[in-house]
């Protein structure tokens, strides 16, 4: 490219810069600016934008770069406003509506029951029209769930519930709201860049609507295409583990993996692959490029109009896209046709530009479909491995190798080439995204990107139009399967660091950067030190004699984690939300992952209640657990995870200058206990200065009573989590008096289906000046080094809900089988 030319490029690239820049500053809002703020940027940018035009010289950049930040926030504000004011009416939630609308998605089969997006047509309550969006949003996130549990009443999910169908259908609703811890999924996230306004369920009760199929195929033609082709797979591959994979690569039903599956590929490193991604799309096409280019050779009439390479690259470029919306347009399709389209049309235009402003272009093409891409992981990572594998050329080509050399040779240079630059490049991106990288990822990705593109792919793909090629490709998925199963069981097969601080992040990402470019090992060398702090991060703990506290955000149950200087306790793992998911893998590992825990010295599982222990299976197998101390009975299944001691009152012990003592059961309480909720076992921790936590599990009024009489004014407490999640059973006046706890720590769901916490109970606190903090509301609540935060107003941005925008305690669900966020992928 010529110097005036070059020049405009990076003009171009420059601006694109300054468009994302402004973007990601609106993303870090907490609460949108108001509307005349965006006039203003809008206002300011053209006035830049014309003076730049106009100008010469670097102010004149400068200019229009500024006015494309500030284009950048004004848009991405007045879409969130739009989206915002989209919203469920909170006098709506928890409320018997009438929706009519149609299937949007791929409906997603479970063990619990079926997920999907329902596009809303019109809505009813009582007999009366609700404004659509105004009132009840346009996109909902639905569950059609099994009657498994205590829902007995929920009519089992229609078997034949297809994408593209109209239905009349009875639900409740809520607005979305997700669980918020340190480290975890932001769900709510991933519902606004859905435009999913609301969350609910399928209600279908004796005397109420019934729940009505109106019409079949009316809309979505693409969605109706993927699920048929989902089913077909599914019904031609017997082993549905492998049919899963299958359905992933062919039509991006991700969700179709089995959880076992998934962590296996995250364990190896190949997770990138069994999505659509950018190899898989390029590959697709450049070998539909071959087959239109050699068909338009064959008619002198085409090739008078339109070059045959020219035709070759368009008809590629269509059938990837073709394919790319198939498959689910994800970030990593959708990157990747949008940079094939640049390179076609310049090409096509007889331009070259650098790699850099077609990368850069491309993000800003991204952007402007879905500005929320910036926030996810894939966006990262799908553009830095592009940009790493393309940065790391060297100019003059020194490493092509001779000109006689074999072309399976210069291939396989290549592919060992392009894997090691996309596994240094990529690891500290990776730590910072998911604290965890693979240590044989290098290893399994010269296997399984060959075997996955090359092999699994097509003949999935082909299977379409031939089904038994799928079994065949099962097989080679089960064959990739074995041989990566005996990698993830290598020693240190992955590390897993805690959360890095920002300036071990930038270092890091720095170094990585340094390590692939093409400059001489001295220079390079400089980037092991700049990475070191990303691979092994300063953990913060508490001093001798003090602990550190997090009452974790599991929805409807218990999970606090009590930090000393050297030493674990885990009181409680949450709930099992489903026979498929549970709070140990949702939110308790990633929680400890980001605090850079790797063993539970002690976990104490105070009862056999489902929402405190529903997560402990999945501990006992991701984590060495020391000791286990709780009330379960001889023979429960958990009991068989290593050494075990039943919790007694009078037990304590001391970790680092914080004493622990268990207060409750007593045998003679073990003996003649009705239920589980009164051998919950109770534990007091107090630090060297006298700050003391009480954790109650779910005790009732007569064990409250009890320890009144056995331990009167020495149960006083700084901290106490409330008995029994707030229900009325608790809560005893003279338990309170004797506690007197400045803080009360309420663990409950959102719009919990049992109520809690009850008002009234609440109200008793307030009596007493007693202050509280709900998880709920909150988030999980943490104490470090003497100081208190709510996750939710850390993390604050304007999509997340907030008490401002919903009823608390406006009525709760009778039934509400989605707590904590299941209707999330």
């Amino acid at each position: 490219m010529a110097a005036g030319g070059l020049d405009t490029g990076w003009r171009i690239a420059l601006c694109c810069l300054g468009w994302l820049a402004g973007m990601a500053l609106q993303l870090q809002q907490p609460v949108l600016w108001p509307a005349a703020v965006d006039a203003g940027l809008c206002g300011g940018a053209l006035v830049m934008a014309a003076l730049g035009w106009r100008w010469r010289g670097g102010p004149a950049v400068l200019l229009l770069v500024a006015a494309c930040a500030m284009l950048g926030a004004a848009s991405t504000s007045q879409r969130a406003q739009a989206r915002l004011a989209q919203g469920l009416a909170p006098d709506l939630e928890g409320a018997d509506l009438v929706l009519t609308g149609v299937v949007a998605s791929l409906p997603q089969a479970g063990p619990a029951g079926t997920r999907f997006t329902f596009e809303v047509e019109s809505a009813q309550r009582h007999g009366r029209a609700l404004a659509v969006p105004a009132e009840v949003p346009a996109r909902v996130a639905l569950g059609w769930y099994r009657n498994d549990r205590d829902e007995a009443f929920l009519a089992e999910p229609q078997a034949d519930l297809r994408a593209g169908q109209r239905w009349r259908l009875p639900v409740r609703l809520k607005r979305p709201h997700g669980a918020m811890n340190p480290g975890g999924f932001d769900a709510e996230l991933w519902w606004w860049e859905q435009g999913l306004r609301a969350t609910g369920y399928v209600r279908v009760v004796a005397g109420w609507v019934p729940a009505t199929l109106l019409a079949d195929g009316v809309a979505h033609p693409v969605e109706r295409a993927r699920q048929s082709i989902r089913d077909a797979i599914l019904r031609e591959v017997r082993d549905p583990r492998l049919a899963g994979v299958l359905a992933a690569l062919v039509v991006g039903d991700q969700a179709a993996i089995e959880r076992d599956d998934w962590e296996l590929f995250r364990q190896t490193g190949i997770a990138h692959l069994m999505s659509i991604s950018g190899v898989h799309v390029t590959m697709f096409a450049w070998i539909a490029g071959l087959a239109f280019g050699w068909a338009w050779r064959r008619s002198t009439r085409l090739m008078l109009r339109v070059p045959a390479p020219t035709a070759g690259r368009w008809g590629g470029l269509a059938v990837a896209a073709g394919y790319a919306l198939i498959a689910g347009w994800g970030v990593p399709a959708e990157r990747t046709v949008l940079m094939l389209a640049c390179g076609v049309l310049l090409r096509s235009l007889g331009a070259r530009w650098p790699w850099l402003l077609v990368l850069m272009v491309a993000a800003v093409a991204v952007t402007l479909l879905d500005p929320w891409s910036l926030l996810q992981p894939g966006f990262w990572l799908s553009f830095a491995a592009v940009g790493l594998l393309l940065a790391s050329e060297s100019p003059d080509r020194r490493e092509a190798g001779p000109a006689d050399e074999p072309a399976w040779r210069r291939a396989l240079r290549g592919h060992l080439r392009a894997q090691g630059v996309a596994t240094l490049g990529l690891a500290p991106l990776s730590l910072v995204c998911f604290q965890q990288v693979s240590v044989v990822g290098f290893v399994a990705n010269l296997v399984a990107i060959p075997c996955v593109t090359l092999l699994v792919t097509p003949l999935a793909l082909l299977g379409v139009a031939l089904a038994p090629l799928w079994q065949v490709a099962a097989w080679a998925v089960q064959a990739l399967g074995w041989l990566l199963g005996a990698m993830a069981d290598w020693p240190f097969a992955v590390w897993t660091v805690a959360a890095a601080p920002a300036w071990a992040v930038w270092a890091g990402l720095a170094g990585a950067l340094l390590a692939v470019l093409p400059l001489p090992w001295r220079l390079r060398a400089a980037a092991v030190p700049m990475m070191l702090p990303l691979l092994w991060p300063p953990v913060q703990r508490p001093a001798d004699g003090a602990f550190d506290l997090v009452v974790a955000d599991v929805g409807q149950g218990t999970a606090v984690l009590v930090r000393t200087r050297a030493h674990l306790l885990l009181y409680d793992t949450g709930p099992q939300y489903s026979r498929e998911s549970d709070a140990g893998q949702r939110v308790l590992l990633p929680l400890l992952r980001a605090r850079g825990e790797t063993r539970i010295d002690r976990l104490v599982l105070s009862h056999r209640d489902i929402d405190h222990v529903g997560g402990a299976a999945t501990l006992f197998a991701s984590l060495p657990v020391a000791d286990t101390t709780s009330s379960l009975e001889a023979g429960h299944p958990l009991l068989q995870h290593g050494p075990h001691r039943p919790c007694e009152a009078g037990q304590s012990w001391t970790w680092d200058g914080v004493r622990f003592d268990m207060l409750h059961p007593t045998p003679a309480d073990m003996a003649s206990a009705r239920k589980p909720n009164a051998v919950s076992c109770v534990l007091r921790v107090v630090d060297a200065q006298g700050r003391s936590l009480l954790v109650t599990g779910d005790i009732e009024a007569p064990q409250e009573a009890a320890l009144v009489q056995r331990h009167g004014a020495s149960l006083a407490s700084t901290w106490l989590l409330v008995p029994h999640h707030g229900s009325r059973t608790s809560s005893t006046d003279a338990f309170l008096d004797a506690v007197q706890p400045t803080l009360a720590l309420v663990q409950a769901g959102y719009r919990s289906r049992f109520g809690h916490p009850a008002p009234d109970v609440m109200e008793r606190y307030r009596e007493r000046g007693i202050a509280i903090e709900r998880t709920d509301l909150c988030g999980a609540w943490l104490w470090h080094d003497g100081a208190a935060s709510c996750t939710r107003e850390v993390r604050r941005r304007y999509w997340h809900w907030n008490s401002h925008n919903s009823g608390v305690n406006a009525g709760a669900d009778v039934a509400n089988p989605s707590q904590a966020g299941e209707l999330k992928p």
